[in-house]
């Protein structure tokens, strides 16, 4: 029987309707004004959250991988651009309180612990394991320790990686998602039977 998992006020498992999800990731380009813009459209068109991205720059990313140049509106260097895609406590406060308002939750992928840390400061509704962190172990730990739901993606994963992740975090608050970690994804490559695979293989809600 599949295990249910209460996200906000909304039961997420078999027999509950779907829980919609907006990717923003990173798509509001370092501005408050466009993470807004794409929030108010999420929740105009019925969507239950929306997902942001958030990392520690100088943690997930060595020093010559941030100084590479990389030409963009923040700069010269592949470090100037994630710096500048990248919101202060005080921008994921404004938008904290801009959803509080909506009515629609927010949390966002963590790639790190500090990036956790920073999350729990507002009290999200859930964490998001990125299908590049599945098989960091420390960091699945990390945020099994917040007691929140868990969206763990599984893009290039193996079932041995998805296993041992499972093995770490858990089935009791977690949801799975089969991801295809191309963009955009062509039809040969989506894949979407691999959800009956998961679904038979775990016990808790598949995306």
């Amino acid at each position: 029987m599949t295990k249910i998992v209460r996200i906000g006020n909304k039961l997420i498992g078999d027999n509950h309707p779907c829980f919609i999800i907006a990717e923003i990731g990173i798509n509001h380009n370092g501005s408050v004004d466009n993470a807004k813009k794409l929030i108010q459209i999420a929740f105009d068109q019925g969507c239950d959250a929306v997902k942001f991205q958030k990392r520690t720059i100088e943690d997930v990313y060595s020093e010559s991988e941030l100084k590479a140049p990389r030409q963009s509106v923040f700069g010269e260097t592949n470090g100037d651009l994630k710096r500048g895609l990248e919101f202060s406590y005080e921008e994921y406060k404004e938008i904290d309180t801009f959803c509080s308002k909506l009515g629609i939750l927010w949390f966002a992928s963590s790639w790190d612990k500090k990036s956790v840390d920073f999350l729990e400061k507002f009290n999200v509704c859930a964490h998001k394991i990125p299908s590049a962190c599945i098989c960091d172990i420390e960091l699945l730990e990390h945020i099994k320790k917040t007691n929140k739901p868990i969206l763990i993606s599984t893009g290039m994963s193996t079932i041995d990686e998805i296993n041992r992740a499972i093995g770490v975090i858990g089935l009791d608050n977690t949801i799975i998602y089969h991801c295809t970690s191309t963009y955009p994804t062509s039809n040969e490559e989506i894949n979407l039977n691999f959800i009956l695979e998961l679904k038979k293989r775990y016990s808790c809600p598949i995306g």
